[in-house]
Formats: C-alpha cells, structure tokens, sequence
C-alpha cells in the first residue's frame, strides 16, 4: 500500500487562531493540487506557544478544530493528521492531535503525554493518558507529539500494535535541530518503520524553530527533508518496505522483554 504524503510546515501566528486558520485553508488548497493521501500539519497550528493565554484562545472540546478537519477531508478526498490543538477539556487544557479519514470520519485523537518543561508545558497543559493509535484504510499508525520522541519506550509501545508509520507533529526549536533529525532516524531505524514528522517555521516572541520536517523510511533513509522555511514537504510512502525491513532484520522476534 502506498500513501502520498504531504506536510504543512507552517508559519504559525503567535496566539491568533483565526489568523492560522487562514494559513491552513490556503496550504490544505495548494497541497490538494497534488492529490496528497495524508495530510499532516504541526503541533500547536491554531494558537502556537501562547501558552499564558490559552483560556481565551483554546478550542472547547477542539469543536472548531473538528468541524475544520471534517469539511477539509470531505472537500479534498484526503487523510488528515491533524497536527495539534490546545483542546479546552474538563481536566485542563490538553495539547491534542485530531485524526480525520478522507470521508471525514472521525478516526482518532492522542493527547500529548509528555510535557515539556523547559517551555512551561506543565504549567498550562494538562497531559494525555491514552496511546496515539489509530488506523486508516486497514493499517496501523501511531501520533506522536514532539517532546515524546525523546522517551523510546513510548514509541516502542506503539510499534508493538502492529504500527506501520509514525506520525510526529512538532514546534521544535532550532537550537536542538541536530536533536531532531537524529532521534526520528533512530526511531525509524529501531522500529523499522515510516517516521513522519511535520515541524512549524518561524518564529515567536521566545523561540525560533527548525522547520527540517522529514519524512523517513524503515531504513532509516531520509526521503525527503524540508528547510528552515514556511513550505509543503510531499513524498510517497510504500508500507510493503515495513514488512520487508522486519523481515530481513527480525528484532521484534529477537526481543528479550522478560530481560527488561
């Protein structure tokens, strides 16, 4: 099976969702100009890291963010990852990423496990409990939300369902790049399976990010790469070369667990 991918790098507007909705309308139509399978975007889309006024700006229950990724798949016949949102819930505000198939069904959501302290995460958001499995046209995947490729034993959790592909939204900083290209080559090549990743562009009041979002193969190749820039990554993924890289190097079968 074969998906085409395509990953909105965006620019996103510091803490101006109406604003972010535009940019992401004005993506979703050019990207559609190549029929993409799944379309991906990053964390944070509507709102970024504006994270001290999320009670004003946060989406209650993600209703909005629902209705806009429902009527997207509809129109454009695509998958949609639908990076993440600062979802208003009754336990807080969670960092949430919304899955639609391209009949606009609803086909998923993962809330953000991990929160990141060096950016006050932990003080505004309210972390998820539940894994980023979902699955599309019969096979698996898994979402996964920036500061959580750093924990393998999350990731690992989720390839052991069976997963095919993992989808990473991000807003990662530029200072840490070379952190990011090598942890989402390691998780591609450890778990033998797609990795792809859509980080933001741009800038806020206290961060610059990297942009760099990727897409790699279950060899750990790169096969496609963006810049630092607003733009759309595209690439096709063949999930026949999962089985074939577990087949070839059987590390699931090799695995010790009652070890560790």
């Amino acid at each position: 099976m074969k998906f085409k991918i395509a990953c909105l790098q965006m620019d996103i507007a510091f803490g101006n969702p109406q604003e972010n909705y535009s940019t992401a309308s004005r993506m979703i139509e050019k990207a559609s100009l190549q029929n993409p399978d799944i379309v991906v975007l990053p964390e944070l889309w509507t709102t970024g890291y504006d994270l001290t006024n999320l009670n004003g700006t946060a989406d209650e229950g993600a209703k909005e963010a629902k209705v806009f990724f429902r009527e997207a798949a509809v129109e454009h016949k695509s998958h949609f990852v639908g990076g993440s949102v600062a979802n208003k819930t009754e336990a807080g505000i969670e960092n949430t990423m919304l899955i639609y198939d391209k009949n606009g069904e609803f086909a998923g959501e993962y809330s953000k496990l991990h929160l990141f302290q060096l950016m006050d995460e932990h003080l505004y958001l309210s972390a998820g409990k539940e894994k980023g499995l979902f699955s599309l046209e019969g096979h698996k995947f898994a979402g996964l939300i920036c500061y959580d490729i750093r924990f393998p034993e999350w990731v690992r959790a989720h390839v052991l369902q069976d997963v095919e592909a993992l989808f990473i939204v991000a807003e990662w900083p530029i200072q840490r790049l070379e952190h990011w290209r090598a942890l989402l080559i390691a998780r591609a090549i450890e778990n033998q399976c797609y990795v792809i990743a859509c980080n933001r562009a741009g800038s806020d009041p206290n961060n610059t990010f990297a942009g760099h979002s990727m897409i790699i193969g279950p060899w750990g190749d790169v096969i496609a790469e963006g810049g630092e820039g607003e733009e759309i990554l595209f690439a096709e993924i063949d999930l026949g070369q999962v089985k074939e890289a577990r087949s070839r190097i059987p590390i699931f079968a090799d695995r010790r667990p009652e070890l560790y």
